[in-house]
């Protein structure tokens, strides 16, 4: 069987834990953020980790990772 390609614009966003789960940066923390309070984007700045429903599918993306 030939080999898998990996989606490299997913490989770049998405990064694997020991645990298997899948880290993610947030959404919303690119521009306009002069109206959204300080605390929010603080919270934004931390990883979050992709649901559980779309685990199999980013795997598929990245599978040597």
């Amino acid at each position: 069987m030939p080999k898998q390609k990996t989606h490299r614009g997913a490989a770049k966003r998405l990064s694997v834990t020991k645990n298997g789960k899948i880290k993610r940066a947030q959404a919303y923390k690119s521009h306009i953020l002069t109206k959204k309070p300080t605390k929010r984007t603080r919270n934004l700045r931390k990883a979050a980790y992709v649901a559980s429903g779309e685990v199999k599918t980013m795997k598929k993306l990245i599978p040597y990772k």
